[in-house]
């Protein structure tokens, strides 16, 4: 058995529950480094990492460089002697720090590679509809996910699943696997698969103009946009109500299939129910968000809110 000293790397909700599991199955973390502290929300306070959070209260040591080229954060991760380095939704790092450990440096990546390389996995896959995703270990070189794969571990995804609940299933999942790929590794015991080098379905950065609903497109792919960015970022349209453009971000949704006479995007509103008509049915919502308001389900946002029989979405 191999004497394994880890660094982790780390800085969302998501790489916490893989740091935990690691140091609650009695592995020897020698050091954490997450991302710097930096204002966020309204008042723009100063606001710690998740992991930075957890790894304070659980008394580890914590770098936070600017700069992961930086001569002295290279001479501070040497000093740790780390033999195992493992990424958690970091960032890309240089080869002066990947190449580091003995043991080498390894990412749990969200998806089933070479599926879904890139920033925002657990959205595409819903977005694109898969009925299947996973989490994959694997070791780190000089590209953007394509390392040789460690492990790899297979999960559903449910017809109404929302990217918010797909997440939590597979930090759960992948920090169960995080722990069998470091005790490979701690028995020496790896044997890795070489990825194909061509991509399959990228996983590109979400960005706003991502989100934008095009009511134009078929009943299941709007349904899966939204569902692939509820709760966040959310996916929004422009709502045209009494002559007034307003921004309208939408959560939770059904789709209803049947033939209708409406033209795309009117909004069809009764006291209970808000629906929009599309191609070959209705996409109903159930919660949302209209700029200037706070985040309600429908049947509250209806009791002060009034939509107008020509209101439409674009």
């Amino acid at each position: 058995m191999r004497d394994i000293r880890i660094v982790f790397m780390g800085t969302p909700d998501f790489a916490v529950a893989t740091l935990d599991a690691l140091i609650k199955a009695n592995f020897n973390v020698v050091g954490v480094i997450t991302a710097p502290d930096k204002p966020a929300g309204r008042g723009r306070k100063i606001q710690q990492s998740a992991v930075k959070k957890y790894a304070v209260e659980n008394n580890l040591t914590v770098l936070q460089p600017t700069n992961l080229k930086n001569e002295d954060f290279v001479n501070e991760l040497a000093a740790l002697k780390a033999n195992l380095q493992i990424v958690v939704a970091f960032r890309m790092l240089p080869k002066v720090v990947w190449q580091m450990p003995e043991y080498g440096t390894f990412n749990l990546h969200a998806s089933l590679l070479p599926n879904y390389r890139g920033a925002a996995p657990i959205n595409w896959a819903i977005i694109n509809g898969d009925t299947k995703t996973g989490v994959s270990t694997f070791f780190i070189d000089e590209k953007i996910d394509t390392g040789n794969i460690i492990l790899q571990e297979e999960t559903n995804i449910a017809e109404n699943e929302i990217v918010g609940e797909l997440h939590d299933k597979l930090m759960n999942i992948g920090s169960k696997l995080v722990v069998k790929t470091v005790q490979l590794i701690e028995k020496g015991n790896v044997k890795t698969i070489e990825q194909p080098k061509h991509d399959t379905n990228p996983a590109p950065k979400i960005f706003t103009e991502t989100c934008k609903i095009d009511w134009n497109l078929s009943l299941d792919s709007i349904f899966n946009l939204i569902r692939g960015l509820n709760p966040y970022p959310a996916a929004w349209t422009t709502l045209i109500n009494n002559g007034e453009e307003t921004k309208l971000q939408i959560y939770n949704i059904q789709k209803e299939v049947i033939e209708h006479n409406y033209n795309i995007g009117t909004v069809i509103s009764s006291k209970k129910e808000l629906k929009i008509a599309v191609t070959n049915g209705f996409i109903k919502i159930d919660s949302l968000k209209i700029s200037g308001k706070r985040k309600m389900d429908t049947q509250s946002l209806l009791n002060g809110f009034t939509f107008e029989e020509n209101a439409i979405v674009r």
